[in-house]
């Protein structure tokens, strides 16, 4: 009988391979879930911070995307050991696999006076940031012990995207389940046990993951990993590989970054207008996460899937099952944005605090804005799809260039000049005055142009000229 090699297929009655989705959803499902408690850590940390004030929230929300952005920029190219791994495992070379993980966690340690520097650079950027008072002390307060963590994030992405790699999802989800525990534990005892504020929410977020970290290193160091993978034996540094994954890495920590990026000028110009529509955008924003984290999972999936597949020499089936992941990564998040709109209300009550003099107005306008950023899912998960199955197959520098030329040339400009009237923001030039509504106008504008063209390179195929096998 023929035997059936190929990730994520199941063979027919004729003995050809067919895609399984059973099986897509069986790798999915643990990924699924583990981005989605990256969520449910934001929306943790959302509702401590909403413990202490709207004011509080508006300050982070001022700098949260901005601080996201820096710390994407690095512990992105901590992802490419994903790429890495599954096209190694894909060609049964183990110990290339395991060599892999090494090379992230040497990368993680390289970037310690990189994130020591933003420490330190927090007092001189933020005020330019220009916030109101209250709300710059807030986001002073989040921004170091937030960065002072950056070293561990980048060596824990790298251990949970060789466990996604080599279809050991599941090691990776009871790593983040533990984060989630312990984030949550760390944030009442910070904040209310040492009295800590908006600095007890980021000191809990890094301890939490300096022990996640801990945990998937017992892991990877013992049992079956070391054994078969020989995860022991390649710890020495080997700066041509730790390179390759610079090399590799730099375009996916630039495109995640750079979108981030964009979104933290969007939250910087809401919260320029105020407190409400700050403290508005910043709970949209995180309950989005819900529908974007989980989706996230869902295209690792398909990196990994197509990583495998292009490293068993099959770029046809690579297509194939990265079809199918994108086709379920956009029917999620449309779902996902169905549910944010018709219970905006709902959502919104549950991180505004009903002693906040604010709190209606507060609520008001995010339900107008659920209701943009309902429509924005669908779009974010045809993007999302196409673009971590990209990502599979070594694809990463020119959808990096159109995300970077279009969120920065598209996305950042019209946010400003629909949101702000002449005077309102940093420059003096005219503008619609539209408000927060009009920023994610121009943000449900940017991704549907984004999809179009990342979904027209995945579905194309060409991919297949400039993706590569590493």
């Amino acid at each position: 009988m023929r035997k059936n090699t190929l990730p994520a297929s199941r063979l027919d009655e004729n003995g050809q391979p067919r895609v399984s989705l059973q099986a897509i959803l069986a790798m999915a499902f643990p990924l699924f879930v583990h981005a989605g408690l990256q969520a449910v850590l934001n929306l943790t940390d959302t509702w401590f911070v909403s413990r202490i004030s709207s004011q509080a929230v508006a300050g982070v929300g001022g700098v949260y995307w901005l601080i996201l952005g820096l710390l994407l920029l690095v512990t992105g190219m901590g992802m490419a050991v994903q790429t890495y791994a599954a096209q190694a495992y894909g060609a049964r070379k183990y110990g290339r696999a395991a060599r892999s993980a090494w090379s992230g966690l040497w990368l993680a340690a390289l970037t310690i006076p990189v994130f020591g520097l933003l420490v330190w650079a927090g007092g001189s950027l933020i005020p330019i940031l220009a916030l109101p008072s209250g709300i710059e002390q807030s986001a002073l307060d989040y921004w170091g012990p937030r960065f002072a963590g950056g070293p561990i994030a980048v060596a824990q992405t790298a251990v949970l995207s060789f466990f996604m790699a080599i279809g050991q999802v599941r090691l990776a989800l009871t790593v983040n389940i533990v984060i989630a525990v312990l984030n949550a534990v760390f944030n009442a005892w910070f904040i209310w046990g040492f009295d800590w504020g908006v600095s007890g929410v980021a000191w809990a977020t890094t301890a939490s993951l300096a022990c996640g970290w801990l945990l998937a290193m017992g892991i990877f160091l013992n049992g079956n990993m070391r054994w078969r993978y020989r995860s022991r034996r390649f710890w020495r540094p080997q700066p041509r590989r730790v390179a390759a994954i610079v090399t590799m890495g730099f375009p996916i920590g630039l495109s995640i970054a750079f979108d981030v990026l964009g979104l933290a000028a969007f939250q910087a110009m809401v919260t320029k207008l105020g407190e409400v529509q700050g403290a508005a955008t910043q709970i949209v924003m995180m309950l989005t996460s819900v529908a974007y984290m989980p989706a996230v999972g869902l295209g690792k999936a398909g990196t990994t899937l197509v990583g495998q597949s292009i490293g068993a020499g099959r770029p046809d089936w690579a297509r194939r099952v990265g079809n199918r992941v994108v086709a379920l990564t956009t029917a999620y998040m449309l779902l996902i944005g169905i549910l944010l709109a018709l219970f905006a209300e709902f959502w919104m009550r549950l991180f505004v605090a009903p002693t906040d003099p604010t709190a209606p107005a507060v609520i008001a306008l995010g339900v107008t804005l659920a209701w943009i950023a309902g429509a924005y899912q669908v779009f974010d998960g045809v993007h999302l799809g196409s673009v971590f199955c990209l990502r599979g197959a070594g694809d990463t520098r020119v959808p990096a260039i159109l995300l970077l030329s279009m969120s920065w040339g598209l996305f950042v400009p019209l946010s400003y000049l629909f949101s702000f009237e002449r005077g309102q923001g940093w420059f003096d030039l005219p503008g619609l005055g539209w408000g927060a509504a009009g920023g994610w106008f121009a943000a449900l504008l940017y991704i549907a142009l984004l999809a179009g063209v990342l979904g027209w390179r995945w579905f194309s195929g060409r991919w297949m000229r400039h993706g590569r096998l590493v």
